[in-house]
């Protein structure tokens, strides 16, 4: 067992890291970052390991033996998954956490990092949102199920960090966009939607694009590549059992967002709101001064990190690549 609170800063130099979900957006990202540090990255395919079965994740840990675990998997997905498929989004985090964090402590790990959610905290919180909001009121009831897991997943990090001394800590990211991206608009986040949204009309000659809800309400959003930056500081820089919000401590309304996006994409015609279709939470702003006084600063701007994400969309669909799904 090598448990217990690290030194910081935690040296990286001949670590084994192994990243629960490399081929997904934050996972994916958190591989590249990771390819200028002296460290050894250990990646476990899903045709070779399912994270929501114990024992093959026990087998796995205890034969791979890594030195730090990110865990960035997870079963994702915008409103409408969500709110049709309820099981799954909290079945599934369930396995996958408890898994998880429980194969990794008794394989001895000795850092690990949960990679939560800012749909964690009340519908009605403060803006911005302090980490001290958790479990102060009602979630919002589109994604409570989704929310609910990461909430027990970050409880679980927090009890073994009390009863074990274990150096586990949660990372609260905000609305996260890029490269990997899902853009199928049955089960996709809003940005990755109004981007394949925009293509799909400025290719159609659509006289306009229709999006969910008012347009009215305000989203905060982060490029994956500075998530992965910020992430890699938190396991380097900081040790503490209260979740770390992630975000850029700045937002815009939807319609901002969508008159954006057609901007980049090039698309000229009329955006209209669907006011039929659900808008969430009002909105969701985190407080991110915890981890702007411990160092660490966004560097990609959302006009550029939208250009990136369309330029790496076109790409792939030029390349036909399913972009449909993030793997």
């Amino acid at each position: 067992m090598r448990h217990g609170r690290q030194r910081l800063p935690y040296r990286l130099k001949g670590k084994r890291i192994w990243i629960a979900g490399h081929r997904g957006m934050v996972g994916s990202a958190l591989c590249r970052r990771l390819e200028s540090e002296p460290c050894e990255l250990v990646t476990a395919a899903r045709e070779e390991l399912d994270l929501t079965r114990q024992s093959d994740v026990e087998v796995w840990l205890k034969r791979a033996q890594p030195d730090v675990v990110v865990v960035a998997a997870a079963k994702v997905g915008g409103i409408l998954a969500n709110d049709t498929r309820p099981v799954e989004f909290l079945r599934d985090n369930l396995l996958i956490e408890t898994n998880v964090i429980a194969a990794a402590f008794e394989a001895g790990v000795e850092k690990l990092l949960l990679l939560g959610s800012s749909c964690i905290y009340p519908k009605l919180a403060p803006q911005p949102i302090p980490e001290s909001a958790l479990l102060t009121g009602p979630l919002e009831p589109t994604n409570q199920w989704y929310a609910i897991a990461k909430i027990a997943g970050l409880k679980l990090v927090q009890a073994y960090r009390k009863q074990y001394g274990a150096d586990f800590l949660t990372a609260m990211p905000t609305n996260l966009y890029g490269r990997h991206d899902n853009f199928d608009l049955e089960t996709s986040h809003v940005l990755p939607a109004l981007i394949a949204k925009a293509h799909q009309a400025k290719h159609e000659n659509a006289p306009h694009m229709v999006i969910w809800g008012s347009g009215e309400v305000r989203r905060e959003f982060l490029h994956v590549d500075d998530c992965a930056d910020a992430l890699l500081h938190i396991l380097t820089h900081m040790s503490e059992a209260e979740p770390i919000n992630v975000g850029t401590g700045e937002d815009v309304t939807i319609m901002e967002l969508a008159q954006l996006v057609a901007e980049t994409v090039g698309y000229k015609g009329q955006i209209v709101t669907d006011t039929s279709k659900p808008d969430g939470t009002p909105r969701k702003l985190l407080d991110v001064d915890k981890l702007k006084r411990s160092g660490w600063r966004p560097r990609i701007g959302l006009k550029r990190g939208i250009a990136d994400t369309y330029a790496w969309y076109k790409a792939a669909l030029a390349e036909g690549s399913d972009v449909r799904v993030s793997a």
